[in-house]
């Protein structure tokens, strides 16, 4: 059964007392899951047999069942129950989005731990080899583009996106071998687990996590990135930018620290972009 589809009402299925009841539940949870069917009767402004009948054409067997079902409901979240939406045109949408960007990127210069930066750049620059492990939509991006700006400076790195890869590669990682871990909600099991076998084999790791997490606690050098979201479900989140940037300046810092390795293997890069596509050195600095 799916209630959260049958109180929306999106086919237009429900219609006089059942519909009243319906909106109502959806905008009184909290006190829909904690009344009792008299209560509801009376707030809603129906009988309690109008309740019962209304609760068994959902699906539920009663009034009982049917508040167990709505508390799941609010237990995923009552944005989810009542999405907020105050944007519309591409004006309002752009300006929104611009300005969580803006906020995600001061709170993230507002809250960085440097030394834990400098710490993991001196770790990755050290290395012989960087596994970056990643498993889902935005920690998959996250270690990619540590690959994308690490091998650019000299770096010997791989980045998997694949839980059961980064398992096996955990299992047979030699010594001389840093592995980085990018986990935005800090509650990836499989990354812990992972994290578990690289320190039951002494190999030295960094994630980048939220603070306090089951993925910082696994990790020995951790940079903390906790962001604020706010309830617009449909608005993706600014907290990738905060982690864009910390990839950013996390791989600045690892090319200072041998500016040597990493102004050779950038000026080779260049010179074969140069060379066989743009002809000139006005084009980006990366490809």
């Amino acid at each position: 059964m799916d209630l959260f589809h049958a109180l929306s009402d999106e086919d237009g299925r429900l219609s006089g007392l059942d519909a009243k009841l319906a909106k109502f539940a959806m905008e009184n949870v909290d006190f829909v899951v904690n009344s009792s069917i008299i209560e509801l009767a009376h707030r809603a402004g129906v009988s309690p047999p109008t309740v019962t009948r209304f609760c068994r054409r959902l699906g539920c067997q009663g009034y009982s069942d049917f508040k167990v079902q709505l508390a799941k409901l609010a237990y995923v979240g009552l944005r989810y129950l009542k999405p907020e939406a105050t944007t519309a045109t591409a004006e309002e949408v752009a300006r929104d989005i611009v300005s969580k960007a803006q906020n995600a990127l001061f709170e993230l210069h507002r809250q960085l731990d440097l030394a834990a930066i400098e710490k993991a750049a001196q770790m990755l620059r050290a290395a012989e080899f960087v596994q970056a492990f990643g498993a889902s939509g935005n920690s998959a991006m996250i270690v990619n583009e540590l690959h994308n700006r690490l091998f650019r400076l000299g770096c010997r790195i791989n980045a998997s996106n694949d839980h059961g890869m980064n398992l096996m590669i955990s299992a047979a990682v030699q010594p001389g071998t840093v592995v980085f871990g990018s986990s935005f909600t800090g509650r990836d099991l499989g990354l812990v687990h992972c994290l578990e076998i690289l320190r039951q084999n002494a190999i030295p790791t960094i994630v980048m996590t939220q603070a306090g997490s089951p993925v910082a606690m696994a990790a020995d050098v951790v940079i903390e990135i906790d962001m604020p979201e706010g309830k617009n479900i449909f608005r993706p989140t600014s907290t990738r930018y905060a982690y864009l940037a910390a990839i950013d300046i996390l791989a600045n810092m690892v090319a200072y620290a041998d500016r040597t390795k990493a102004l050779k293997s950038l000026r080779s890069i260049k010179e074969e972009l140069v060379r066989n596509r743009d002809g000139d050195d006005r084009q980006l600095l990366g490809d």
